[in-house]
């Protein structure tokens, strides 16, 4: 076995750190968009998800966007407090909080089709190959995940 250190690699050549900046990029374009509908990007996030499937968990929400539930209580708050969503007590198990849209929140989804053609446009991509861009990622992500388990 070698002693000499395995110094790590350049971080332009290391995927983890393009994909990093990548979503820091892409962030960074749909700041002033998200702006204009008085969102961040993680409630952006949380409404997306739930323009996919109301009425949610505070548990299926945190699972879906990989967070923690007391990371995301404070943001969801936030979105009670700006009329986008409701927080109420699960009928079924009083220790489940769900979160549905509210007829404000639901109204936003059709606004927010800009960020995909933003995307496009900024990316100078074609809509197939963002499309496979974004398969791939899922993959690798899905993988890298499953394999993490057996560290």
């Amino acid at each position: 076995m070698s002693s000499e250190p395995n110094p790590p690699v350049p971080l332009d050549d290391q995927l983890c750190f393009a994909i990093y900046t990548a979503g820091i990029a892409i962030q960074r374009l749909y700041k002033p968009l998200l702006s204009k509908l008085g969102l961040t990007y993680p409630q952006y996030l949380v409404l997306n998800v739930l323009w996919q499937k109301d009425t949610q968990s505070v548990g299926q929400l945190a699972d879906r966007l990989a967070l923690e539930s007391s990371t995301l209580t404070p943001l969801l708050k936030r979105l009670e407090t700006a009329g986008m969503v409701q927080r109420d007590r699960n009928p079924e198990n009083e220790r489940q909080v769900l979160i549905s849209l509210t007829a404000e929140g639901l109204a936003l989804r059709d606004q927010a089709g800009c960020l995909g053609a933003a995307l496009l446009q900024a990316s100078g991509q074609q809509p197939e190959d963002l499309a496979e861009l974004n398969m791939k990622t899922k993959q690798l992500r899905d993988v890298i995940y499953q394999n993490a388990l057996n560290w």
